[in-house]
């Protein structure tokens, strides 16, 4: 066997849309096994993520809509590593990932500066309705009244990992007061960031903005819920750039069709692609994006090579983004 690749067989299951083929480090991820398959579709269940998988010694998982549960998991008899490209590994059952003694790893903070932009620039574009002014001056039209202003305003963000932390840079950049709430708060961190943490319920109503940066997770999964929305005040924007199932979405809608909050913008939800004639796609108060916050170039490409730096490491009995340690 060639010493110089360390694995028998890569796949990459689901590299759809394409984003790490044809990049720099497609040629480097290939050199690593003697076998290679690459799929530029997704698996429609989990038959065929199984079928995909069983054979290979390590991953590179491109899309989060692949589901690595435990049965899948448990087919996967050679599977050493798994590579996550992307912070977020709610997709992943790391307790039997740890079981079957598979190591995976993620690509954590890259997107930080990406992501935060992403939900600065949702928010502005609702309160500043840009994209319904827009609409309205294609048809003819022309002034539409008042816009809402951030300046001066209360920014909320939740979860203050390293997209919440460079989106509480952002708001006061732009004259924002910062309020925040994260699952352990503690006062060094809050003087560390420049912030104060506050009680859940208290940033849902103070806030003129809400932002969420939280990992999903049993812990987070419909965090905000009908309760936290019903204490929004009735100009306030919701912005999620993080997982769509943080949000209870019947109680968003609700709330939308309702006026009972002014706006959201939406990168991300609970079924991804959004399904064709999503009640959301008929609110002109929502700003819809599809999970695009993290694809900034710089970004992506700093997050597929981080991907690729995990196989190597992990070749080299050094495995780095560890979230779940294997031992085979």
């Amino acid at each position: 066997m060639d010493n110089s690749k360390p694995f028998q067989r890569l796949v990459v299951p689901d590299d759809e849309p394409a984003v790490l083929a044809n990049t720099p480090f497609e040629a480097r991820a290939r050199s690593l096994a003697h076998d290679v398959i690459w799929y530029f579709d997704r698996p429609n269940d989990e038959t065929s993520t199984i079928e995909r998988l069983s054979e290979a010694d390590c991953i590179i998982n491109i899309r989060s809509s692949v589901k690595f549960t435990r049965n899948v998991l448990a087919n996967c008899n050679r599977l050493r590593i798994l590579s996550v490209w992307g912070t977020g590994v709610d997709h992943v059952d790391l307790l039997a990932a740890e079981e079957y003694g598979i190591t995976v790893s993620n690509t954590p903070a890259y997107g930080a500066p990406y992501v935060s932009e992403h939900a600065l620039t949702l928010a502005l574009a609702v309160s500043r309705q840009i994209v319904e002014s827009d609409r309205h001056i294609r048809q003819g039209g022309w002034t539409r009244g008042f816009i809402n202003e951030l300046y001066g305003k209360t920014l909320g963000v939740i979860g203050t990992g390293a997209i919440g932390q460079r989106m509480i840079q952002l708001g006061k950049g732009i004259g924002m007061n910062v309020i925040a709430w994260t699952i352990n708060p503690d006062n060094n961190r809050a003087k560390e960031y420049g912030t104060e943490f506050v009680e859940l319920n208290d940033l849902m109503a103070q806030s003129d903005v809400i932002s969420i940066h939280l990992a999903l997770s049993n812990k987070t999964e419909k965090l905000i819920g009908e309760n936290e929305i019903g204490l929004m005040k009735e100009t306030a924007i919701l912005v999620n750039t993080a997982r769509g199932p943080i949000v209870d979405e019947k109680a968003l809608l609700s709330a939308l069709r309702s006026r009972q909050i002014a706006g959201a913008g939406l990168d991300s939800f609970d079924i991804e692609p959004l399904p064709s004639g999503h009640p959301f796609t008929e609110l002109d108060n929502v700003i819809l994006s599809p999970h695009a916050g993290g694809m900034a170039y710089n970004g992506t490409m700093r997050g597929l090579e981080m991907s690729v730096e995990n196989l190597e490491s992990f070749a080299k009995g050094n495995p780095i983004y560890v979230v779940a340690q294997g031992s085979r």
